[in-house]
């Protein structure tokens, strides 16, 4: 009875130990970026953290004056804590702490984590697009026949 009655209490055995929401680290290359999330959390400067919903995917978004955008999604996967978390449920919550567990996330981590975005000068593509124009040229007039 006192078995029954605790596995009551406990719910779902992850998500007694690991809870149902989880730290993401933000940031990029370079730091001092706008980040956002489709879910709605923002960062004005990289690097920062968040707390989301362990169940929640999301994507992150990030723009930095000179650099272009990026965007990087996360999404979940089984965390090893997790699993491990869901097994205790064969012990001490039964189908009960696994239909917890299940329903709130808290077997699953994000990925990546940290977040991590390598922003991309905006003045290096310009220079790209420029030298592959001179590029082009200078081939064509080399190509060009001289009478």
């Amino acid at each position: 009875m006192g078995l029954i009655a605790g596995a009551a209490l406990l719910g779902g055995c992850a998500t007694v130990t690991r809870g149902t929401t989880s730290q993401v680290t933000i940031d990029s290359i370079p730091p001092g970026a706008d980040a956002r999330t489709s879910t709605g959390h923002s960062c004005p400067s990289t690097p920062c953290t968040i707390e989301v919903s362990r169940k929640s995917e999301f994507t992150v978004s990030y723009s930095k004056r000179g650099f272009q955008d990026a965007q990087i999604p996360v999404s979940t996967r089984i965390a090893g804590a997790g699993a491990a978390g869901f097994a205790g449920n064969v012990i001490v919550g039964g189908v009960v702490g696994m239909g917890v567990d299940a329903v709130t996330g808290s077997t699953l981590e994000h990925y990546p984590n940290p977040v991590v975005a390598t922003l991309v000068p905006t003045a290096r593509i310009e220079s790209r697009t420029r030298s592959s124009r001179f590029s082009r040229r200078l081939r064509a007039a080399r190509a060009t026949p001289v009478s």
